[in-house]
Formats: structure tokens, C-alpha cells, sequence
């Protein structure tokens, strides 16, 4: 196969409510098989997806989340899917004082171009809309497709065997990114070249859509950077379907080992331990206990049996329908390394603090793995039923419990709330 990359030239300026269809149908000779690849940019003009740079935070706007920030530069998941820079708001090739957005639909943009097309050359036709992205870990941009249309997005090549006879396992080649990064080549950013004809191309498989390049987010490795992992973690309250495998739960805890501790070098082992309530059984149990320990204290400071029924049903609700409870606890015995109690209770207070940056840590892992969580301060109410119905010994103190699982649904956006108030230096 031979690939011919034939800019089309002559294009006028494109404003809102342009056919790029009739205007590219004019200036290029298509023929069967080509594949017309046209920059988002013009798309994004045609529809009227040009604004004003006014005071309006349109990264922000066109925003679903935000995978990573430094400085003013934004790295944003849009609500296509498409992780980028600033969310795709882009100001180059447009007047002083706009910007331009992505289309709405881009997989639409291209199949609405690919029929106008056919319609006026009678050309069977394909039609990729390509951006500009950068990439993880490689320096320089290329182009991508956004839309896709009359040609597959990918070529799966599982099953089939290599040069040398071996089968391929995990294979899949994205066309759709092939053509869109060759057309980059002829289509010179300051060259005036909003589209490129790419001939020669053969395909047996069905045509696709540029969506399914998206990586779905259960395959993900990499969802946010670390540091804003930490700012986007919420307290989940309601979860889905599911648990959490226990591979995951191990990364946690393995994460909230690295918590630092007083005295670390004389504390290698870490004086924590993570009891994960697996069976139904266990679980009930612990709540029961801890449920009958309230009641007791609540009755003795003359609650009535109604405020009672609602603690229990708030417990049950989060406790008792999380996917995970993990109970973290503390060694008590590790804080007795002192002859005077005035050192250890320092001493006491300060594996107290570790213990909130081990179970923040946990939290954190979990949020980083794709799972939510809440910390609830419950076991600390009723230390010695909770001890005895988790089977530890008095040397351990239950420090909260830890539900767990995969959120319900997304996590409300977080008050805007600046460190200004927060930070004093001296």
C-alpha cells in the first residue's frame, strides 16, 4: 500500500454556518476511498463554536475533570472523554480576542461532512476531524482524531499472527490517529491548510467512531497526577454495586505503611494493623456491639429510644452497606517506650497523628485505585466492644472504621476554597 497526502488548497475563510462540505467539495477531486481530513478548528468556526475571551472560565466551563495543573497550564478531561490542555480552548487561527471550542459532537461533525460530501461527488468517502494534543511522556504535539467517520478508528489485531508466525495479544492499531497524524505533515499550522485528502488507504474492517479511541475509565493506570489525587479526593457516602478486589486493598494498605511514625527507625514495623470485614457475619457483629454501646451511653444521658433508632440507622447505612469496612488500628504497646508517663503520653499523642496520615494515606490509595471512601470516628466511641467483637487484644485500639467501594455516582465539585486563610508564614 501507497499513501498519497494531497493538501487542499483555496479554501475561503469559514464562518458560523458554513457547509464545509460544499466548500471542501469544491476545491478538492475526491474519489472513491479518499479520506478528507479537516482540523477541528475550521469544524468549531462552521458551528459556531467560536467565543469571546471575555471574563468567562471556559476551560473551566468545558471541563469534566481535571486530571492535572501547574501554573496557568490545565490538563482537562472533557465531557467527550478527550484528556488535553485546557480542555481543548484553543486561541491560535482565530481574531484577536476569541476563542475556539471543540464541537459538540465530533463523531457527528465528521459523519454530517462525509454525507454532504457523497451527496455532492458521488464518492464513497471517509472523514476524520483532527486536534492538536501533546503527549504523556514525550515531548511534542501530533495530531489526534476527534472524529471519526466512513473508515474504522481501530484495527484490532488480536488473534492474528506477526511476520514471524506469533499470535498477537494485544494489538489494536489506531487508524483513525495514523491519518489524522499523516494529513499533520501537509497541514502546516501557519500554512493555511484546514484540510488534507489522504489516498490510498485500503480497509476491510467496518467503519467506527472516533469515541472508541477514549479509553474507558476502568482501564485507566493514570487517571490524575498525585497532587491533585489529593485535592480531588471526596468523602463517598454512597456506593455502587461491587467490592473492592483484594490486590487493591493491599496497595492501600501498603500506602498507608509509608505514613511517617515517631522514632521511625526504631519503628520499622509499623504499629498498625487493617482489619477488613469480609463476611456479613463479622460485620453484624461489630455493628451490633457498637450499636448496643450507644444505645447504652445515649440512654444514660436520657435520649430518647427514637434518637437511639436514628444513630443506628445512620451507622447501618454507611457501615453496613459499604462494599468494604476496614477497621484501622493502633498498637498501644508502641508508645510505651518511655519510664516516665509524661513522655509517653507525648508519646501516645504522637502515634495518634500517624495513625490519621496512615488512614489518610489508605484513603488516598483507594481514590488513586478509582474507589471511594469515608472515615467514621464510630469505633472510637465504644473502643472496648469494637475491640473484642474485630478479636483483637488490648494492646490494639480501633481508630474509626473505614467504608469503602465504588461511588454511586460522581462526586459533587469540591466549594472553591483557597489556602489563603489557611497559611500564615513567619
Amino acid at each position: 500500500m501507497s499513501v498519497e497526502l494531497l493538501p487542499v488548497r483555496g479554501l475561503p475563510e469559514v464562518e458560523a454556518g458554513a457547509d464545509l462540505a460544499e466548500l471542501i467539495a469544491a476545491a478538492a477531486d475526491l474519489r472513491d476511498g479518499d479520506v478528507v481530513v479537516v482540523t477541528q478548528k475550521v469544524v468549531s468556526k462552521a458551528e459556531g463554536r467560536l467565543v469571546q475571551a471575555d471574563d468567562d472560565d471556559w476551560v473551566a466551563r468545558e471541563t469534566r475533570r481535571v486530571v492535572a495543573r501547574r501554573g496557568d497550564l490545565v490538563i482537562a478531561e472533557t465531557r467527550h472523554g478527550f484528556v488535553c490542555a485546557n480542555a481543548g480552548v484553543d486561541h491560535s487561527n482565530v481574531a484577536e480576542g476569541f476563542l475556539t471550542l471543540l464541537p459538540d459532537d465530533p463523531d457527528a461533525s465528521a459523519e454530517r461532512i462525509r454525507a454532504g460530501l457523497a451527496e455532492r461527488t458521488g464518492a464513497s468517502l471517509g472523514v476524520v476531524i483532527t486536534d492538536t494534543f501533546g503527549r504523556p511522556w514525550r515531548r511534542g504535539q501530533v495530531e489526534v482524531a476527534l472524529g471519526c467517520a466512513g473508515l474504522p478508528a481501530m484495527l484490532d489485531l488480536r488473534g492474528t499472527k506477526d511476520a514471524a508466525g506469533k499470535v498477537l495479544e494485544a494489538t489494536i492499531i489506531a487508524v483513525a490517529d495514523e491519518v489524522a497524524s499523516a494529513a499533520g505533515l501537509v497541514a502546516g499550522k501557519a500554512d493555511g491548510i484546514p484540510a488534507v485528502v489522504v489516498r490510498g488507504l485500503r480497509f476491510d474492517d467496518p467503519a467506527g467512531a472516533a469515541a472508541d479511541l477514549v479509553r474507558p475509565r476502568e482501564e485507566d493506570l493514570f487517571p490524575t497526577s498525585p497532587l491533585h489525587a489529593i485535592s480531588a479526593r471526596r468523602t463517598v457516602r454512597a456506593f455502587g454495586g461491587g467490592t473492592i478486589p483484594r490486590a487493591a486493598l493491599e496497595e492501600a494498605v501498603a500506602a498507608a505503611l509509608t505514613a511517617p511514625v515517631p522514632h521511625g527507625s526504631r519503628h520499622r514495623s509499623r504499629p498498625w494493623v487493617w482489619v477488613v470485614l469480609e463476611s456479613s457475619a463479622a460485620r453484624r457483629r461489630l455493628l451490633t456491639a457498637m450499636a448496643e454501646a450507644w444505645a447504652r451511653d445515649l440512654r444514660a444521658d436520657g435520649a430518647t429510644e427514637a434518637t437511639i433508632a436514628r444513630r443506628r440507622d445512620r451507622s447501618d447505612a454507611l457501615l453496613g452497606e459499604a462494599p468494604v469496612l476496614a477497621i484501622p488500628s493502633l498498637s498501644l504497646g508502641a508508645a510505651d517506650v518511655y519510664p516516665d508517663e509524661r513522655r509517653r503520653e507525648a508519646e501516645r499523642e504522637m502515634f495518634l497523628l500517624a495513625t490519621g496520615a496512615a488512614v489518610q494515606n489508605f484513603m488516598l490509595a483507594l481514590h488513586a485505585q478509582g474507589f471511594g471512601s469515608a472515615w467514621v470516628s464510630s469505633t472510637l466511641f465504644c473502643k472496648e466492644e469494637a475491640r473484642a467483637a474485630l478479636g483483637l487484644s488490648e494492646e490494639w485500639l480501633p481508630m474509626g472504621a473505614v467504608a469503602a467501594g465504588t461511588p454511586a455516582g460522581e462526586a459533587p465539585p469540591r466549594p472553591p476554597a483557597g489556602p489563603e486563610s489557611h497559611l500564615r508564614f513567619a
